[in-house]
């Protein structure tokens, strides 16, 4: 059902005082679009139940909060966390008087509470959205670990070499046997295959090659050439894979270590290349850049644009429907998405992050005490690729590729999930989805890119679309954050692309009808059913 753009202001919420016709309307159009955002039903935010079922929190995400032993935080100290953020007044004071365990500070908690003016608020978005992360018993659970473990592995393998690399295979074939992994199978034999790891299970992400055109393709930012080469780190070095250091970390205290740059710019080929790219961005840099590649190779808008639905010759967009409009609410919907998935994160998850959790396969692997209540399931504590991490590394570690581990705020979702999914779903508002890309592939050593041949077996054929990369570009991103950087599980990024596009939409509900210009533009979310932005 379409949002309306004008519903009768009852009088006594009437201002008064109006000087303009223009201010007026502006009230109505705000009052209407609040008072819609605010009757859409809000089904319950659903923890799981980790937090109850593990008293000493070695369940939960307490990284920086004073720990007391591996795995296990300071009861006192986490209690007063735990009360700054269940308090239905947030207190900025509260947060200043928690007991931290070095000096890493907590990022951003405050953000969780903030308000956002243009779509539902950040409450609204409940399980049937974001459901309860998979607890930490669970065999779900277990298999995204051993996800996490398998990707470590392959952080310096290109991802066109995956097909032919021996520790990919062994991954497939572990993660085949898992029968709630949540990666995409081969539809014919119902097997995990090399190409098909660390991919996404969105319309599009199984053709062409692992990387987005997005992130290959080169452009231009206004004047300057941009190739779109990045500043990655150095293959082989790995950190946190010893327990003095990962203890140092849980507790926010440095190391001393910094990330060893590779001196030479390339384009992005592998597990590593992405996480640091990720390691460093601005949150919606990809599709920012999405956009600028869009615009270079003269991508058509989307058919229900005003001004291509009615072949406009007398005018064009521009602060409306135009470059400085789709770059400037890119931004808008960003820091919306990011507030929402900030709420789940703080007030409603607290899902620790995969290098607490491979904490607790290393500390139950080597019994060290006290052992932390909560503890993975066997099948991970004896999993091929723990053993094969423990053979590289001679620890049972999670190993890390940043120094500093994950961010300090909870796992779940994941901010790079949440902006993306929103991001995504503007640039279909804007652009033709169906739209068909070239197809890049990087060389070996990400100095040149190359046509990608067809009938390679790194994906499967077909025609790259722009909402089938933009798919793709959301889950590389996420992914790069999260599976390749080791600090976000499978079920993060899934989740908040999806609480991304949610946000967005709701966010383009409220947006459609401050424009001028009568429209109705369809576009096809995730699930590849139609939605329908329309002021009329």
């Amino acid at each position: 059902m379409a949002r309306q753009c004008s519903i009768p202001v009852p009088i006594p919420c009437a201002p008064t005082g109006v000087s303009t016709p223009r201010a007026g309307d502006l009230f109505n159009l705000r009052f209407s679009a609040a008072t819609q955002d605010a009757q859409l039903p809000a089904d319950p935010q659903t923890p799981n139940n980790d937090e109850t079922l593990y008293p000493d929190m070695s369940g939960t995400y307490s990284k920086c909060i004073l720990q007391q032993s591996p795995g296990i935080v300071n009861p006192v100290a986490f209690a007063d966390f735990r009360t700054a953020t269940t308090s239905l007044n947030p207190s900025f004071a509260a947060f200043q008087a928690l007991t931290l365990g070095g000096k890493t500070t907590l990022n951003g908690p405050m953000g969780a509470y903030a308000w956002s003016y243009m779509s539902a608020d950040c409450s609204q978005f409940g399980k049937s959205v974001v459901r309860a992360a998979p607890e930490l018993a669970s065999e779900l659970y277990a298999t995204e670990l051993i996800e996490l473990y398998w990707c470590s592995l392959l952080r310096d393998t290109h991802f066109s070499d995956y097909p032919h690399s021996a520790i990919a295979i062994d991954a497939a074939t572990e993660l085949s046997s898992r029968g709630d992994y949540q990666g995409p199978r081969d539809p014919v034999s119902g097997q995990v295959t090399p190409a098909l790891l660390f991919r996404g299970n969105f319309f599009g992400e199984r053709i062409g090659p692992y990387l987005s055109q997005f992130l290959l393709t080169p452009t231009n930012f206004g004047a300057a050439a941009f190739p779109q080469k990045y500043t990655t780190y150095m293959p082989g070095v790995d950190y946190m894979t010893d327990l003095d250091s990962w203890f140092r970390v849980q507790n926010g205290k440095p190391t001393g270590i910094v990330n060893q740059k590779d001196p030479t710019p390339r384009y992005l080929h592998d597990g590593r290349g992405l996480a640091a790219y990720t390691h460093v961005d601005v949150l919606y840099q990809a599709y920012f850049t999405a956009y600028l590649v869009l615009s270079s190779i003269g991508a058509p808008l989307n058919p229900g644009d005003p001004y291509v639905y009615h072949n406009s010759k007398t005018q064009n967009g521009f602060g409306t429907f135009g470059g400085p409009d789709i770059s400037s609410v890119l931004a808008q919907v960003a820091k919306t998405a990011l507030n929402a998935v900030w709420y789940q994160k703080w007030v409603v998850h607290l899902r620790h992050r995969p290098e607490a959790g491979g904490g607790l396969v290393h500390i139950h692997k080597t019994n060290i005490l006290p052992l932390p209540a909560g503890k993975p399931s066997i099948s991970v504590l004896d999993s091929n690729a723990v053993a094969k991490s423990f053979d590289k590394y001679h620890s049972y570690l999670l190993s890390q590729p940043f120094p500093e581990g994950s961010p300090a705020h909870p796992a779940y979702p994941t901010g790079h999930g949440a902006v993306g999914g929103a991001c995504i779903t503007i640039l279909k508002f804007f652009f033709d989805g169906e739209f068909a890309l070239n197809q890049l592939v990087p060389d070996a050593q990400g100095d040149n890119l190359l046509a990608w041949d067809n009938s390679s077996s790194t994906g499967d054929p077909g025609v790259l679309t722009v909402n089938g990369e933009l798919h793709k570009l959301a889950h590389n991103v996420s992914f790069g954050h999260g599976l390749h950087g080791g600090i976000h599980w499978r079920t993060d990024t899934d989740a908040s692309i999806q609480l991304g596009e949610a946000v967005a939409l709701s966010f383009l509900d409220d947006l459609a009808c401050t424009y001028a210009e009568p429209f109705k533009i369809t576009i096809t979310k995730l699930d590849g059913t139609a939605r329908v932005i329309t002021n009329m």
